[in-house]
Formats: C-alpha cells, structure tokens, sequence
C-alpha cells in the first residue's frame, strides 16, 4: 500500500531547473502547470508496477510558487522512477482533460522506462488505467567521460548528409551483429566504417526522443517513431536493453565515436505535435498536465487544431512550450552533444495560437538567435500538413531548407516529362529562384530526390504506382504523386533492358544530386539499392521491408563504388568552398558557368527539350568541368568545348552513367583522355568530363 502525503524531511524545494534535479541528498523536482489543482509526485520501484511504492502530496503553498510545483525529496538517487499525477477541472469544453488517475510523465524527464505490459489503448479511457504506465526516470548526466570530445564543425559546403534510421541500419539478421547489438545506438556505433568508406560527413537521424510505438493501426508498430511522448529522453528501445539509464551513455558513446570519425550528428526533430493524438487519445503527460496551454486548440476547445495529420498540434509559441523547445535543443547540444538538428513539418512552428502564419514567429527567432546554438546545423522541413508551404522563405538567416521543389524537379525530367529543362537547370546551380535573392550561402538548399517518407530510390525506377496494403489502411495513406517511372515493368523484373535502364537512371539520380550546388542527402540505402517493395509509407513496419540489407552490398557493389567516388569527386570539386565564402548571388555572378546543348552555347530551352550541357571551372580555379545531360530516348552527340580565351582543356572522361562498372565512374588520376571535338552520350544518360587547369589561372574568373 502506497505511503500517501508522507513529507517526512522533505524540503519545499525550487521551482527551477525544471525537471527532476539531483542535488546533494537527495533529488529537486519542479513541474509547470498553470490550471491544476493540485500535483502528486509518484515514487515507483519497478518499470512494470502498477501503482507506486509512496506517493507525495505537494502541498499548493509550500510547494507552489506561481505556476510551478516544485519539491526536494531526500535520498532519491539516480534510476529512480516516478511519475505524476495532476488534478484539475475536467472541462474539455474550455481545453481542460485533467484526469487524477493518470501517472503522468516529467516533460523534462531525461530518460523514460517503458513497462513490458504497457497498453496505449488503456490510457484513452478516463479513471484509472489497470495497466503500467511509462515511468520518468531520475537521471545523473554530471559523470560521463567525453574524453575531449569536439564538434567536428564541417562547413556545410563539405558536408554530405545520410538520413538514416538509428535502428532499422542494423537491424537485419544479416548485419553481422549479435542480437543484443543489432536495432540500437551501440550497433549503429559498430558500423561507423560503412559510413567513413561511403565518404558520409552528417548522419541525420530519425527521431531519438522517446515515443509511442504503438501509434500505429493495430497488429503493426510506429517504426519511424515521429510520435514523440518526451522532448529530452533518448529511445529506450534503442538501447541495448539495460537499465533505461544506459541508452544515455550509449547514444552519448555514439556521438563520441562518430566525433572521432569526422562525422557529425544531426537529429530529427518533433515540435510539431505528440503521440498523444486527438481527443480520443491517450493520456501520457501534456495533455494531464495542462492541455490547453501546450496544444493548438479549434474555437471549440474540445477539440484540436490538425496543422500536422496526426490529431494534434503542439503551441510552438506559447511562451512555456517555447521554452521547453529551446531547452531541449539546448540539452541534446550540450549534454548529448549533437551537431544539429532537422526540424519535422517546421512550418507548423510558425503558427500562432489560432493557426495563422506569423510573420516572426517567436520561437523560430528564439532557435534562430540563441547563443548555445550558434554554429548549429538548423535544417527545417518548410511546410506542414494543412498547405503552409515556405520553400525559399523560411525565416533567418541561419536555417537551411529541403528543397522539395529540387526532388521533384530532377524526379519530373528524368521522368521524360515536358518543360523541365530550364527546371532541371535552375536546380543544378543551387535554386536560384528561391534562394539567390537572399544572399546565402549556395548550400541553402539541401539537395535530396527520395528521403523516409516516400519510395527508395530503388522503388522510384521501379514502380509507377504505391503498393501499401501491408500498411492496413486499403492502400488509402503515402503520397499518390510520386513523380516515378517504372523504366517499363512493374516491379521487379528479368527485363534486362529494363534492368539496366534502372541502373542507369539510378545513377543520374546521385549524379544530379551529388553535382548540383547545394548540400546533398542521401537516404539510408540507396546506395545499395534497397527496396520496399513498392511501399511508399512504411511508417508502421519495423521488420525487413524497411531495414538495411546488409546482402545488397555485395549485390550491389557496383553501385555503392560508384557513389564512393562520386562523394568524393564532389568534395574534391568543391575543397576551396570553405575557404573562398561566397553567397550563391556572388558565385552565379562568375563568368565562367556557359550552358549548351548539342551544340556549344546553344541551349535548348524549349517545351520539348529533354537535354542540356554545362561547362564552369571549379571555385579553386583548378579544375573545368563539363556537364552533358541526355534525356532523350536515343543517344546525342554533344560539341565539348575546346579552349577558354587563352585556356585549352585536355578533357579526360569522370563519368558515364550509360557504362558498365568500373567505367562508369573512373578514380581522379586514372580518368581516360578524350580525343576529338564531341561526345556521344546515350539516351537516358549522364556523362562529366573533367580538364585541370593552369596553376597560373586567377580565382577571380572561377566559378562553381
């Protein structure tokens, strides 16, 4: 029988920090809620436990100051579970769902225990639930050895992003990992030397913080885990399945090994809403907590704003959540030592109380002028579920957008359709249309043409249509507009035509990608092929459909040394970035970028047109390239520049997507000489042409 209102050598505690606080004696706890009642600090022994083992009553004067709710309970150590329980009126009509029987999580809890027994349809219902709830766990972040541990700080003008599922890379049987290590931070950890050998700068990670695996139809399971149930807690199924203390310091070795690989961390993150859905949903903290200042709310307050798809919307720019947000950006920075963030549906944090766009949106200028995130990787999905779309005006000046209009560009003209060209082109030079006016840098844009939500790239050649029926949803849900192209069979064939349409068309993709300006993402095995089947919504299915497969490495081999190099080649091409800053305006405004078609400096703009040629020199002055796109369903001659003023290039061939490996691509020093004054690119091909320049040629007539 739990110990109830037993304040036996408590102190009245401090409302700040926020969150549970471990302090000599004992631990400091401090809760906001500004409309309860009244607040009950529960003190569990066991993750699966039902009902706590001693339950204190803060008393509303002595352990109240304004909207805070604080306490200090003696002898508490780390790996203490708790919870709360939070009384107040149960009016949904005006936002308030208090509910007292609920046990509650710390929304500045650092780590959470999830209960084997843990059942998400038990906490819809109000009362009391009959089933163990997740547990706030006390944590100790002071003694952690970061053994000098330094953010690797790469320019974004040398960074190649990974997008990338913490679990799913090593999930697979055939990772050649033990079970304990396979679907976890530790594994992710062993696989660092696939990374360093692909060349990879950035991993960007599906989302980390602690979140509601059952969110999903029934008999599946929330794979990508955008459903989040704290802001500051890692995954505890990401762990290796110790103590819930351990996936702290595992996720924190992760960053450390990365770190010393050269490679930074960048997390995806949810503001944007919780897995505690629309009012039919369940009950984990916010909404017991104070309801009405943490969600969106429609006119009739029982119900909530749907700016996302999920049943909610966080209110970003409450003056409580936005503190929350920043202080959880701030604890993953300095605690957890990531390097930036990607910000899930960021269009939504521009949204006032009533849904409407702001012109300056509080919270954004708070992460856009915060101090600690100076230097920070801010990346932001600009746009939302309800149409906000904010492509080229997201504001400030720090964040960084992903160019959907790049995806479907390039997707559009290697698809065949018509008017892309000029399209095609503007994305190559780093979208100028949407960025060059701005005066930023040229990598604004990050470049990407298949991310976690829609096909691999695999399946963007491979299928005309989505195939999501495993899903449970009557294949209703995934996007219908996928702007792919079978190559000519549905899915997997022994076509070889088609066959090696694909592979070609496969790598025009990374081509585009890799060359244009801007900073590229990969999505987790593209490079290998992978497949889903078809599935362009595989949210719901942590099973072999969407993990890594290991096989296709070897499968593919071909593929993964073509893109090896290609990363490589771009970094190579772009080394004096860094050292000469310019803004996209100021490197477009460089003489020597001329645009051709067949023939020399006649580029064919029209409706009908599916080829373009593109000669610059390197920024370093070093290097002239020459870029021949041939869209067309038959090959093309195409002119190559000879000279420049007083200039003569020597063209050695870099690139072919229409050949077999290994001359598709070559190694820098082994590229095969060009003679004559044309060449021949097949249908549906890309082909590079690379010429070293005099040591004598001046920056100041270099360009890309």
């Amino acid at each position: 029988m739990a110990s109830v209102n037993d304040n036996t050598g408590i102190d009245r505690g401090c409302s700040f920090p926020l969150g549970p606080t471990i302090e000599r004696g004992g631990v400091n706890f401090s809760l906001f809620s500004r409309n309860c009642h009244g607040v009950e600090l529960m003190l569990f022994n066991a993750v699966d436990d039902v009902r706590p083992e001693r339950i204190i009553r803060l008393d509303p004067f002595k352990n109240h100051t304004y909207q805070y709710w604080h306490i200090f309970v003696p002898g508490l150590q780390a790996g203490q579970l708790y919870g709360y329980r939070v009384t107040g009126p149960v009016e949904p009509h005006k936002g308030h769902r208090f509910d007292r029987e609920k046990v509650l999580l710390d929304p500045y809890a650092k780590a959470v225990a999830v209960p084997g027994a843990y059942n998400r349809d038990a906490l819809k219902k109000p009362g009391p639930s009959h089933a163990p709830a997740m547990k706030s766990v006390v944590a100790d972040l002071a003694l952690y050895p970061w053994e000098g541990d330094v953010h690797p700080g790469k320019p974004f003008a040398k960074t190649v992003i990974y997008e990338m599922h913490p679990a799913g890379f090593t999930r697979n049987p055939n990772s050649g990992l033990t079970a304990e290590m396979r679907g976890t931070f530790v594994g992710l950890t062993q696989k660092i030397p696939y990374l360093i050998e692909l060349g990879i700068t950035a991993v960007e990670l599906l989302p980390v913080f602690q979140f509601d695996h059952q969110d999903c139809p029934p008999g599946l399971v929330n794979y990508w885990g955008y459903c989040p149930v704290s802001f500051f807690a890692p995954h505890q199924g990401y762990g290796s399945g110790h103590h819930p203390l351990a996936v702290l310091d595992e996720f924190r070795d992760m960053v450390k090994a990365l770190h010393r690989a050269g490679i930074e961390v960048i997390l995806d993150v949810v503001f944007n809403h919780t897995a505690e859905g629309d009012e039919t949903g369940p009950a984990f903290s916010f909404r017991g907590i104070d309801n009405s200042i943490y969600y969106l709310l429609e006119k009739d307050k029982s119900k909530y704003s749907n700016f996302t798809g999920t049943g909610n919307t966080l209110n970003a720019n409450h003056p409580i959540v936005r503190r929350m947000i920043i202080d959880s950006l701030h604890f993953w920075v300095e605690e957890m030592h990531v390097d930036g963030f990607r910000f899930d549906l960021a269009s939504i944090l521009a949204r006032d109380e009533m849904g409407k766009p702001l012109e300056n949106p509080p919270v954004l200028w708070d992460i856009e002028s915060d101090p600690v995130l100076a230097g920070t990787k801010l990346i932001a999905e600009a746009w939302d579920a309800a149409g906000l779309y904010q492509v080229g005006s997201f504001i400030g000046d720090s964040w960084k957008e992903w160019n959907g209009r790049f995806r479907d560009d390039i997707r559009r003209f290697l698809k065949g359709e018509q008017e892309t060209v000029s399209r095609l082109a503007t994305r190559l030079l780093g979208s100028p249309d949407l960025y060059e006016r701005e005066l930023r840098e040229p990598e604004q844009s990050i470049n990407f043409v298949t991310c976690h939500d829609g096909f691999t790239l695999n399946d963007l050649v491979s299928y005309d249509q989505k195939y999501n029926e495993a899903n449970g949803e009557d294949n209703r849900d995934g996007s219908n507009d996928n702007l792919s192209w079978n190559c000519g069979a549905e899915g997997p064939t022994t076509d070889q035509a088609v066959m090696l349409l694909r592979n070609r068309q496969v790598r025009n993709f990374f081509t585009l990608t890799l060359l244009s300006l801007g900073a590229p993402m990969l999505s987790m095995g593209d490079e290998v092929r992978r497949t889903q089947g078809g599935n362009n919504n595989c949210y719901c299915h942590d099973s072999e459909l969407s993990w890594f497969d290991w096989s296709l490495h070897d499968k593919h081999a071909d593929l993964y040394r073509f893109v090896k190099l290609l990363i490589a080649g771009r970094l190579q091409r772009d080394s004096a970035r860094e050292e000469y800053s310019m803004s996209l305006q100021k490197l477009l405004e460089q003489p020597h970028i001329t645009w051709h078609g067949t023939r020399l400096n006649q580029p064919d703009w029209s409706a009908h047109s599916h080829s373009i040629a593109l000669s610059f020199h390197s920024l370093s002055g070093r290097m002239a390239m020459h870029i021949m796109v041939n869209g067309y369903r038959e090959s093309l001659d195409f002119e190559i520049p000879a000279s420049y003023g007083e200039i003569s290039y020597a063209w050695k061939r870099w690139i072919d997507t229409a050949l077999a490996s290994p001359d598709d691509i070559t190694l820098w020093q082994e590229n095969p000489e060009i003679n004559g004054r044309s060449y021949r690119v097949q249908d549906h091909t890309i082909a590079v042409l690379v010429s070293e320049l005099p040591a004598s040629h001046p920056f100041n007539s270099s360009a890309i």
